[in-house]
């Protein structure tokens, strides 16, 4: 059984008057894969923003309940959200590299936090573009742009961008949705590698994705938790009627 990476209490987001998370309570083992499935709007990426605070950037929202990481309730007013987002990455839909080198997407984070000496920043970028197995399709020119790179590639960048930090958990929002089926088998691959270091959440639409890579899938309708159990049982045997419905393709 795996220990506890970090859990949510009652946690509540509105926007403005409207509810869009409603007293959700989860635990997420550590270094497993959870996934997020659930229609368009029903709350699953409010509810993943809220696990590192960038529902902060968005004007009217605010969040009730608790998100506890290490011993540390984060939605505390006295959290230093860029500390804290060193601790947890965050990925997101469409590959957003840097407007710089490859090597200096991977190096900025690193450097931000204090890391000057070039050989340890070398050590950093071959470790990061290693662990997501771009390092033998980049290592001879790393000095171009990050934006030269094919969408997978991209992407791939951007998951070792925000392992360059030393995250904890990795917090991931559809990040194969706008890729093609080669450059999304390798996301997943990937995925599975780096469950063996990292908690990874996943928000997905694809039912089969989810799957696949997932240990343990919350099923989100409405702004609720409906469901929310090892992944293999919620597809073979869901406990829930609506569960059952969604995963059939009768709704969403």
């Amino acid at each position: 059984m795996n220990e506890q990476a970090f859990y949510t209490k009652d946690l509540s987001v509105y926007y403005g008057e409207k509810q869009a998370v409603k007293k959700i309570s989860m635990d997420f083992p550590d270094r497993q894969v959870v996934a997020l499935i659930g229609p368009s709007g029903c709350g699953k990426s409010t509810f993943l923003r809220s696990l590192n605070r960038m529902n902060d950037l968005i004007a009217g929202c605010r969040i009730e309940g608790e998100v506890w990481i290490g011993g540390q309730n984060i939605c505390d007013p006295a959290t230093d959200v860029v500390s804290l987002r060193q601790k947890i990455g965050m990925v997101w839909q469409r590959p957003n590299p840097f407007h710089k080198s490859i090597y200096e997407n991977i190096a900025f984070g690193p450097r931000y936090h204090g890391i000057r000496g070039r050989k340890e920043l070398d050590r950093i970028v071959e470790d990061c573009l290693r662990k997501t197995a771009l390092w033998d399709e980049v290592k001879d020119r790393l000095d171009q742009s990050g934006l030269a790179l094919s969408g997978g590639q991209q992407q791939r960048l951007c998951i070792a961008r925000s392992l360059a930090v030393k995250p904890r958990i990795l917090l991931m929002d559809e990040p194969a949705s706008a890729l093609d089926p080669v450059s999304t088998a390798k996301i997943e691959e990937l995925i599975g590698e780096l469950k063996k270091e990292y908690s990874i959440v996943i928000v997905t639409h694809n039912m089969q994705q989810a799957a696949r890579i997932s240990d343990r899938t919350a099923f989100f309708f409405l702004g609720d938790l409906v469901e929310y159990d090892d992944t293999q049982k919620m597809f073979t045997n869901p406990s829930r009627k609506s569960t059952d419905d969604y995963l059939s393709g009768r709704f969403g």
